[in-house]
This record gives C-alpha cells, sequence and structure tokens, in this order.
C-alpha cells in the first residue's frame, strides 16, 4: 500500500474522534473520506498531514512510519502536499510566486519553470503574475493545487476544496481535478461532504460515522452493495420494502419474487429490502400499479414519489417526458441486479 493507515485513534476531551481507523490507498488512487459532520474525516486527514497527533496506530507513507507509538515525524518532513477550503494563498505573492513558494531548493531558473508548467497544467498559463485577490475562487483553487503538486508530493491531502465554489464550477473542477491527478499519477485523498463528488472523483470512497469506517470501498460498490442500513440510507437514496425469505435466496415481496444474489449469504424470514430510484422502473404495462404522490423536476427525469397499495413510500427515476401529476397512477415493475437485504426494522 502506497498510504496505509492502520488502527488510528485519536481522543479530543476524552472522546474519540479516530476510533481504530483502517485503510489503505494504492499508488496513483484518490481516495475520499465522506460523513456526516463531526465524524473525524479532516481530523483523519489532519493525522496523516503531522498536524495532529495519534494516541494509538500508526500511519505509513511509502512503507515509511509516519505516525506510531512513540514516534511522530513532523509535517513539513513528511513530503505530503495540502491543500486547504480556504485556498491559504499568500496575497502579497502572485500566482506564480505563490506556486514557486515551495520549491526554494530549486535553483530560480527551474523554479520558475516547473512553477510554470503546473499553472500551465492547471489552466493559468495566462494569470502568472495575477494576485490572489485578482482571481475568481475557482483560479485560486487552481493555484492552491498547483501549489501542492509543484515539489511532487509523495501523497496529495484536501480538506474541502470546492466548499466555496458555486454547483456548476465545482462541477467542473471536479472533473478537471480527477483528470489531472490521474495524469500526474498523484496518490490523493480528499475530504468531501458531496457525494457527487465523491463518486466522480474517487476510486475508492471510504463513509465515516462516528470516528469509524463504516465502509470502504469503490463507489459503485457503496451504492449498490452498502454495508450497513446506515450506508444504504446515506448514500444516494433509498427506500425500504419488507419482504419474506425461505433460505433458498428467493424473497417474496408486495412487489413481487425477489432473488438474492447468487453470491449473498441467503437470509430467513422478515427483512427489508433496499430499492434504489433506479430500481424501480415506470411501466405503462405493468399490472402493478402505485400512485403518485410527489414529484421532483430534474431536466432530464423526474424523481416520483410512489405510494404502493399497502401504503408504504418507493422512489423512482422516470424519463422526464412521462410527465405524470401528482395523484396520478402509474404502472411500475422491478429491475433489480444487486437484492439487497437488511434485518427488518424493529
Amino acid at each position: 500500500m502506497w498510504l496505509e493507515v492502520a488502527g488510528a485513534t485519536r481522543h479530543f476531551d476524552g472522546r474519540a474522534a479516530l476510533d481504530g481507523l483502517d485503510f489503505g490507498l494504492a499508488e496513483g488512487e484518490i481516495g475520499c473520506l465522506l460523513g456526516p459532520s463531526g465524524c473525524g474525516k479532516t481530523t483523519t486527514l489532519r493525522c496523516i498531514a503531522g498536524l495532529e497527533t495519534l494516541d494509538q496506530g500508526r500511519i505509513l507513507c511509502r512503507d515509511e512510519l509516519l505516525s506510531g507509538p512513540g514516534m511522530h515525524r513532523p509535517a513539513h518532513r513528511r513530503g505530503i502536499g495540502l491543500v486547504f477550503q480556504d485556498h491559504a494563498l499568500f496575497p502579497h505573492l502572485s500566482a506564480l510566486g505563490n506556486v514557486e513558494f515551495g520549491l526554494s531548493q530549486l535553483p530560480p531558473a527551474e523554479r520558475r519553470r516547473r512553477a510554470s508548467e503546473l499553472l500551465e497544467r492547471v489552466g493559468l498559463a495566462d494569470r502568472l503574475d495575477a494576485f490572489p485577490g485578482q482571481l475568481s475562487g475557482g483560479q485560486q483553487q487552481r493555484v492552491a493545487l498547483a501549489r501542492a503538486l509543484a515539489p511532487s508530493p509523495s501523497l496529495l491531502l484536501m480538506d474541502e476544496p470546492f466548499a466555496n465554489l458555486d454547483v456548476a464550477l465545482r462541477e467542473r473542477l471536479v472533473g478537471e481535478l480527477g483528470a489531472l491527478l490521474r495524469r500526474t499519477g498523484t496518490t490523493a485523498l480528499v475530504v468531501t461532504h458531496e457525494q457527487q463528488d465523491a463518486f466522480t472523483l474517487a476510486d475508492r470512497i471510504g463513509l465515516m460515522r462516528e470516528g469509524r469506517l463504516e465502509q470502504w470501498a469503490t463507489p459503485y460498490d457503496l451504492y449498490h452493495r452498502p454495508a450497513s442500513r446506515f450506508a444504504a440510507e446515506f448514500i444516494g437514496r433509498a427506500s425500504f420494502i419488507p419482504a419474506c425469505c425461505n433460505g433458498s435466496g428467493e424473497l417474496q415481496s408486495e412487489l413481487g419474487p425477489l432473488r438474492e444474489d447468487s453470491h449473498a449469504t441467503h437470509c430467513s424470514g422478515p427483512v427489508d429490502v433496499l430499492l434504489r430510484p433506479d430500481d424501480v422502473v415506470h411501466d405503462d404495462d405493468s399490472p402493478l400499479k402505485a400512485r403518485i404522490v410527489e414529484r421532483s423536476f430534474r431536466g432530464a427525469d423526474f424523481l416520483y414519489t410512489l405510494e404502493l397499495s399497502s401504503g408504504r413510500r418507493v422512489l423512482s427515476i422516470v424519463p422526464s417526458h412521462h410527465d405524470h401529476r401528482v395523484g396520478e397512477a402509474i404502472g411500475i415493475r422491478l429491475d433489480t441486479d444487486h437484492v439487497i437485504t437488511f434485518p427488518a426494522a424493529g
């Protein structure tokens, strides 16, 4: 592993901000830490950076121990790049000067060449002499990224790097950042509260809860194969319907029979089945009907909240040319590739 965090524990005022955290990143991978406020995302980043000390556990980068029992390498000796939410640019230095700042060990000509090259990579070749106050929020973010990448860090850490940007700019920069990190082969760990940013950017997502990792998985598996009910409810949109298992992998529900994944441990007895909005398909020819109780127009599609005959509600994504009114009954059917069950609520 390029980055390894093992048993990381950190307490503040007697409370465990990190409680035995374990995860790793391979070289060139991009990881994201996601979770509710206060779950320990930023504390994790600060411990890896060397800005906080561990109470227990260890942190290694390229098989070198950075933190461990009785050992804490200072932040400036870790070879790790940092990008903060507020960019932390020097207001009295130009974009070029900010990027050059961390390259003092290089000769002046080499320093300028390296800084200019990084600013060109982030699309700011024409803004080398601009000061932070003359740059937009997105441009300042790019300067901060170029500055962090300039010394060729072994690992790049980013704490909510897109938090202060508007939605359209953030979406564009997330895609550009992912492309740049992969082009440069940079291993990175990003803290974000935006699920879509994590889905777009990350090879691995760590969903955190109360200082622990609820799940460390690919974006696809986190969405389609959540390891816990908390993960299922926190990631994306989720509905649950009761079903009864007979232990053979066949489930009976009010929306018809379902079959568990072949690799799953077959359940037995009453369970709740996770349904994502894309599992519930609008089908005019289906005899199974549900009534629209809410609808949200999202441009290319509607998100319908549907009430079943039992009174339970499920969500369905429907192409926007199927424009139905609240109160209207529409035909539905299930199209589930992954049947995930949890113990019945209560």
